[in-house]
């Protein structure tokens, strides 16, 4: 609806205007405000805010806010041509929460605070608990019902969360809505654009779970939304929020999980925002030591504060509740961690024993992750964090902090180090392939390949890869496939799929043309394969989290560049990985497995179909021959620049000649949603 229609409309019922039922809206109760300030009010979003309903008869919107410092506190939007002294706040008791009821204005209305501070001094600030913004630049909040969406995803909510589980497959596909593809003439797709296109195409690729570069509103399109500045607002860049519902209903209709980038640790400086919000530091700390975050030009929370535990645990469970998503990975978890990360001597404060961990952060995070799983038992919360802090993915109770993954970043470092090296030198850096496995079950990990890895100069993933452009495509296939075979879940961002060789640019739709080249092409027809491959067999997947799910046969090859294991179900089903990090060619090259008689190849990155030079192995036999510390062993070509997958053939399940999972594990009845 335009500003015109809302201002025509402005004194019709709200219900009438919107077709909402509409609530009768009482006074913050004493027991509200008890719990807000108590850091233990975790709908608080249920009070604050902008809410429209009906107050002694009279449909209105009842503002509430919290500003303790403040002298006076106004209501002012184009309903009151800015002017707010006629819509004063009224103060309850001494807790610092305002509120007021305004008549006769509906959904849609544009609004901001006029925050009169202490000193006299005023500015206008946006609502931190709004629940939609105006498009950028614009900076004012608008007033949106949360409960006039009708949802269809009741049976994925009794069931699709399984697909998260530790002993279940998870394929990740992160996605930055803005870029991932644009319209003609450079417009942004809309939620409802990408709920066809992207969830489609994400369903098609055999993806497991999307996750979102974060959607909150922010105002700087370069800080890719983590510098947030409306955490209870889906950025209005591609819709409404019940366009992002929508989004979220389709997800769940294929099948796909979906899983929010969340910034909890800092906020932006912009005026209009969180910082100063009463005339002083409310939601960040007084001390400029533990407030400035001087790498990111940002604010940090103030974890002291227990109305920011409020603000931000609520935040967590809005966005689960009221949007339906399915985890929320928390970026820059160190951050919030340690009171020195990213600062020099002298920026900042030790804590109370003289030490740099911030401890009030790391009791907020024990209680986020407590609270998150005991509101939604199958949410899934992912820890990006980059240093060695133990126990982040064991429970609280257990001593740890409560995630259920872990971001491997070490994985990552050392991976992507070791291929980008060429291949002549890459026996004197062995052990960057060979170190993760002392630790790969130290914690519940995803390994990552992500966004932060194709941008600021690091390259994209196949322009990191040495040598001439075939063999670039053969060490990307047969690093995915050594990828996909390593303990840990799955994460590739958008264009790593088809070889985008430009680094990402969130201004630029990805190159899309790129696939009406071959080498584009098969390697995009490779990623689907080994998705597909992964999803059905369980040795990849069911064991991902300790020794029993995986055996080294041997890491010491240094010489030639290969490495080989073994993945395992826990009733005992194996499939042999062997990775060739060499343009070389290994003839007869011999390799100990568990078991005598007869193996197939299963999966092969150097296939002709994916862009390969077709070296495969037929009528595999295994003999009692004692190798690599296993009682048998066998002989096979080793292709160069690839990745191989074996299985033992009595009882082999999946045809390597016929590949085809479902991608719809769950058959959801949609209604309209989703619909051509």
């Amino acid at each position: 609806m335009t500003k015109k229609n809302i201002h025509s409309n402005a004194h019709k019922h709200v219900s009438k205007i919107h077709n909402i039922s509409l609530k009768e809206l009482a006074i913050i109760s004493d027991y509200d405000q008890h719990l807000f300030h108590e850091g233990r009010h975790f709908r608080s979003y249920e009070i604050m805010g902008a809410h429209p309903g009906i107050s002694e008869g009279v449909e209105g919107v009842r503002f509430s806010v919290w500003a303790p410092k403040a002298r006076e506190v106004r209501v002012v939007g184009e309903f009151n041509a800015w002017q707010g002294a006629d819509h004063i706040m009224t103060r309850l008791t001494d807790s610092g929460i305002w509120e007021l009821f305004i008549p006769n204005i509906g959904l849609g209305e544009i609004y901001k605070y006029e925050i009169v501070a202490a000193n006299g001094n005023i500015k206008l600030k946006a609502d931190p608990y709004a629940f939609w913004a105006e498009l950028r630049p614009g900076s004012a909040s608008k007033v949106v019902g949360l409960g006039d969406y009708e949802w269809h995803d009741g049976l994925w909510q009794e069931e699709g969360h399984a697909s998260g589980k530790l002993d279940q497959p998870m394929l990740i596909y992160e996605v930055h809505l803005g870029s991932w593809r644009l319209k003609e003439g450079g417009e942004l797709l809309t939620y409802r654009d990408l709920a066809k296109q992207l969830v489609d195409y994400i369903a098609d690729m055999k993806y497991t779970h999307v996750e979102l570069m974060p959607v909150a509103e922010h105002p700087f399109d370069g800080s890719w939304g983590y510098q947030a500045i409306g955490f209870y607002a889906p950025t209005s860049r591609y819709g409404e929020p019940n366009d992002f519902k929508y989004f979220v209903d389709c997800c769940h209709a294929k099948g796909i999980g979906v899983i929010l980038d969340w910034v909890p640790g800092h906020f932006c400086k912009d005026d209009h925002g969180l910082s100063w919000f009463d005339g002083g530091p409310l939601y960040e700390s007084g001390f400029p030591e533990l407030a400035e975050n001087y790498g990111w030009g940002t604010l940090n929370f103030d974890f002291c504060r227990p109305e920011v535990w409020s603000f931000l645990i609520s935040n967590a469970l809005y966005w689960f509740g009221i949007f339906h998503i399915d985890a929320i990975r928390v970026d820059a978890v160190a951050n919030m961690l340690y009171r020195d990360y990213g600062k020099e001597p002298g920026q900042w404060m030790a804590n109370k024993y003289g030490g740099k961990e911030d401890l009030e952060a790391v009791e907020f995070i024990k209680k986020l992750n407590e609270v998150i799983h005991a509101y939604y038992p199958r949410a899934l919360v992912f820890a990006e964090e980059s240093t060695t802090w133990a126990l982040l993915t064991m429970p609280v109770y257990l001593g740890g902090l409560g995630f259920d993954y872990k971001w491997n970043m070490g994985w990552m470092n050392d991976t992507l180090r070791y291929m980008g090296t060429d291949p002549v030198y890459r026996k004197w850096d062995h052990q960057l392939l060979t170190f993760s496995l002392l630790y790969a079950f130290s914690e519940n990990f995803i390994l990552p390949l992500s966004h932060d890895e194709v941008v600021h100069g690091k390259k994209s993933l196949l322009d990191k890869m040495p040598g001439d452009y075939w063999q670039k495509f053969a060490n990307l296939r047969a690093f995915y496939g050594y990828f996909m075979a390593h303990p840990g879940k799955k994460l590739l961002f958008m264009g790593g799929e088809f070889g985008q060789f430009i680094e990402w640019n969130e201004a630029d739709s990805l190159d899309w043309h790129l696939l009406n080249y071959d080498m584009h092409s098969k390697l995009h027809h490779y990623v689907k394969a080994l998705n597909t491959y992964y999803r059905g067999d369980a040795a990849l997947w069911s064991a991902d989290t300790n020794w029993k799910g995986f055996e080294w046969i041997d890491c010491h090859d240094y010489e030639q560049s290969i490495i080989s294991f073994m993945r395992k179900t826990l009733d005992g089903e194996v499939t042999v990985v062997l990775s060739n990090f060499t343009p070389v060619v290994r003839h007869n090259y011999r390799l100990g497995v568990p078991q005598a008689g007869k193996y197939v190849e299963i999966f092969n990155s150097d296939l002709q179909e994916y862009g390969g030079s077709d070296i495969k192995n037929v009528d595999i036999i295994a003999e009692k021959i004692t190798w690599h510390s296993q009682p048998c062993s066998l002989v096979v070509m080793v292709p160069p620049l690839a990745t191989i997958y074996l299985k033992y053939k009595q009882g082999i399940d999946i045809d390597s000649e016929d590949i085809n999972i479902d991608n719809q594990d769950i058959a959801i009845e949609v209604g309209e949603v989703c619909a051509p």
